[in-house]
């Protein structure tokens, strides 16, 4: 929000200096930005022009004797402005001045071999306006030698603020000076607006079909305006906040914008085709807005039509087609209210960033809505003229305020400033609030132009902002209870614990979109419509992804398009299962391809290295899981990965026979096809929010680390079983056998032939035991032994081969 110091006391009247309006106004919460003090049109002054004799070399040059006053000599300036004359009086830069209209600092120079010592300005050269036809022609009574800037008061300082959403009354000066003469710093001038009386009624009528869109609607038709340039101080309350003039009837509406946070528009009647309706747009209807565009629209948007379609997108823009220009001389004053949600979300919809959505989607003052029509109404008569008909208004049923129940101890409990009951009624009063009652709890009125304030801890930041941010005494940090107390949860504990394990594994980590093709996601289990972005930013990242794979599948194949095939990548982020917090999930996934093994790529002297597959990717998964906390000893195998792995290259990893904590193998070739990705590619996805937590052990219980004395000894078995029996089943009949004294069981050999008969297999079993009490004795190995094939025959059905 910007505006001049003049600009701010057209409604403040206070003495305050540039440097104390500042200061105020980021105390009571109204942050400045920037403070321009025109310090580049300073260095300009008013010159006359004594002589102009054409230049010896170019026709379309003069040169100019100039008198800058002061007493100084006249210095000699080479000027191409075809109303260069003497007697001319203008605004001259001297050598060493910054002309900011053409972004150059003067020197002396020689201009077809006559030397000029400085130049005489047109308008857009001190960026005043676009004309640079002439240089500047004042009057004959314009001081000589005196500040351009100072006789035509564009040395008015700039204050830009930054505002926050909860504000929308400071979108106007008027709101700003409010709350600066409710700090204590002036008065605010609050001259009432009269009420224009008009001739006849408004021919064109206005019909509301979407009142949940506009609440309301007040318009009134001006007839025989002459629209021309706007007088030179509304120009340049403009131009200093960066606006540039258009006509008398723009600038009178993008001036009470800023003036009052009342944006408004002017239709030229000659181009309104019948009367206007307020109404949501038609599907795929379409709209040439002001800016020269043409934006289509869908039914969630609010437009204002005539006879001949969409005009204007309701509280964002207007329309080009109905447009004032030059030749308007009949015009329609619109003054409406709209649902700021819906302006906010057209605006986003529609990459649509205009002063008006800015107010109207904060929310704009409804009781202002008729007195601004007035407001612009004679701005109007007073600039261009013509006769005003009635005003009409459309479906507002007036405000009702909001009433809030205040407990004026939650000023002190909120921010520990002891502010006495009294005072913090009067700054409420002072903010146009209205206190009603006189005990510990008053009801407040809020007014009209604070839409913000629902309760009451938005009436205690009111009272806190007036008086005084600064007031609040610094309160130390509660220290922990101790030293090594853990800061982390346990979710970013093992995020991190991850990382550093992947990382360690030669893996590098990467950061891949969270948003993915929609055949992507359908093909590793996602693509509901839960999932699916309403405004993706690109056409193939339309969908939320499922898995973290698709996007490193897609990360490799990308490095191998780069000559580098050889890549492992991991990442550990969110996968989403549906638009719920509770769905989304906190995932630890890894690709390898190529060569990209454990123990390095690529090709040696002394062999080339084997191409990845699914034992690497069993691996990085049970790494992860280890530095998860996952108990990996008693992790379970199994067959039955999602079918974006090959179904004899894959496992599952489970806790027990519920608790899947992830899966890894070898891709499916239709899954890399689908991809468009080659090469030889493994890769897994751990669930890292699926590890239990370990239970909370008593703090001085001590580690117990059996070592024993004797001598491990290993055995091994050979067993027969069926085919379909897998070995990890096997392992672990055996190892349940007798848990004290196994402590390790793997496979060392699989066979299968004829000599075992139809759909079986050999499976060689190597088995470590480690006695704790005593050395064994043989018949302490054969009452093991028998244990072991009992065990195994019971849940396998195996038998030792003979």
């Amino acid at each position: 929000m910007k505006f001049t110091l003049s600009w701010l006391k057209d409604h403040l009247e206070t003495e305050a200096s540039l440097n104390e309006i500042v200061e105020r106004l980021t105390s009571i919460g109204l942050e400045v930005e920037q403070v321009d003090d025109k310090a580049a049109l300073k260095p300009f002054v008013i010159a006359k022009v004594l002589t102009a004799v054409q230049h010896p070399d170019a026709d379309r040059l003069r040169v100019l004797t100039v008198d800058t006053g002061d007493g100084r000599p006249p210095v000699q300036v080479v000027c191409g402005a075809p109303n260069a004359r003497a007697g001319l009086i203008g605004a001259f830069a001297a050598p060493g001045t910054y002309v900011p209209g053409i972004d150059v600092t003067l020197g002396i120079g020689k201009i077809r071999g006559v030397e000029s010592r400085g130049m005489m300005c047109s308008e857009r050269e001190l960026e005043i306006s676009d004309e640079h036809n002439g240089i500047i022609d004042l009057p004959a009574d314009a001081p000589v030698g005196t500040s351009y800037a100072a006789y035509a008061h564009l040395d008015d300082p700039m204050i830009e603020i930054n505002l926050t959403p909860n504000h929308p009354d400071a979108t106007g000066v008027h709101g700003i000076a409010r709350d600066l003469a409710a700090s204590g710093l002036g008065t605010l001038k609050t001259a009432p607006i009269a009420a224009i009386a008009g001739q006849g009624e408004c021919p064109i009528k206005v019909t509301i079909e979407a009142p949940e869109l506009c609440p309301g609607f007040a318009v009134r038709l001006v007839r025989g305006v002459k629209n021309g340039p706007s007088p030179k101080w509304l120009q340049q309350r403009l131009i200093a906040i960066g606006l540039r003039p258009i006509s008398a009837l723009v600038d009178i509406t993008n001036y009470i914008t800023f003036d009052r946070g009342r944006p408004l528009h002017v239709y030229d009647v000659g181009k309104i085709a019948g009367n206007l309706v307020v109404r949501r747009a038609q599907v795929a209807e379409k709209a040439l807005a002001l800016d020269g565009r043409e934006y289509m629209l869908s039914p969630e948007m609010c437009v204002i039509a005539d006879n001949d379609g969409a005009e204007s997108i309701a509280g964002v823009m207007g329309g080009e087609r109905t447009g004032c220009d030059e030749n308007t001389t009949d015009v329609l004053i619109e003054s409406a209210l709209w649902a700021p949600l819906n302006v906010a979300r057209t605006g986003r919809s529609l990459g649509i960033i205009t002063d008006a959505r800015y107010r109207f989607e904060r929310g704009v003052d409804p009781e202002f809505m008729v007195p601004g029509l007035d407001l612009a109404t004679k701005l109007v008569l007073d600039l261009c003229g013509g006769e005003p008909s009635e005003r009409e208004v459309v479906g507002y049923a007036g405000h009702t305020p909001k009433i809030v129940s205040f407990p004026l101890s939650e000023v002190k409990r909120l921010t520990g400033l002891d502010v006495p009951k009294t005072e913090s009624l009067d700054i409420l009063s002072r903010l146009g609030f209205q206190p009603k009652g006189s005990g510990g709890v008053v009801d407040v009125v809020v007014p009209s132009w604070r839409p913000d304030v629902d309760g009451k801890a938005d009436l205690v930041e009111e009272v806190m902002r007036m008086h005084g941010v600064d007031e609040i005494a610094p309160q130390p940090l509660a220290s922990h209870d101790a030293v090594n107390g853990k800061i982390l949860t346990v979710l970013q504990i093992r995020t991190r614990a991850a990382r550093r394990a992947l990382a360690v594994r030669g893996m590098m980590e990467a950061v891949t979109w969270s948003f993915i093709p929609a055949k992507h996601a359908e093909m590793f289990g996602g693509g509901p419509t839960a999932l699916k972005l309403v405004n993706p930013i690109a056409a193939d990242m339309s969908d939320m992804r499922p898995s973290l794979l698709p996007g490193l599948i897609a990360a490799a194949q990308r490095n191998a398009d780069k000559g580098i095939g050889d890549v492992a990548l991991f990442e550990v982020s969110g996968t989403y299962e549906g638009d719920a917090p509770e769905n989304q999930r906190r995932v630890a996934a890894g690709v390898r391809r190529g060569t990209a093994g454990l123990d390095g790529s690529g090709r040696h002297w002394s062999g080339n290295a084997p191409t990845v597959g699914v034992f690497d990717a069993k691996a990085d998964a049970l790494a992860a899981l280890e530095a998860c906390g996952a108990p990996v000893d008693r992790l379970q195998i199994e067959t039955g990965a999602p079918s974006w792995y090959h179904p004899g290259r894959s496992g599952v990893i489970k806790l027990g026979p519920k608790v899947v904590l992830g899966h890894f193998g070898e891709f499916h070739p239709k899954t890399l096809e689908g991809l468009d990705v080659s090469g030889p590619l493994c890769g897994f996805e751990v669930f890292v929010d699926a590890v239990p937590e370990p239970k909370a052990k008593p703090t001085r219980t001590k580690p117990k680390l059996e070592l024993s004395a004797f001598q491990a000894v290993k055995r091994d078995f050979a067993f027969v079983v069926g085919k379909e029996i897998e070995a990890g089943t096997l392992t672990k009949a055996a190892f349940a056998a007798d848990k004290k004294l196994i402590t390790g069981v793997s496979v060392f050999d699989i066979f299968e032939g004829p000599s075992l008969g139809a759909d079986k297999k050999s499976i060689a079993i190597e088995i470590s035991i480690q006695p704790l009490e005593k050395t064994l004795t043989d018949e302490d190995f054969e009452a093991l032994a028998k244990r072991i094939v009992d065990n195994v025959a019971k849940q396998t059905g195996g038998v030792l081969r003979g």
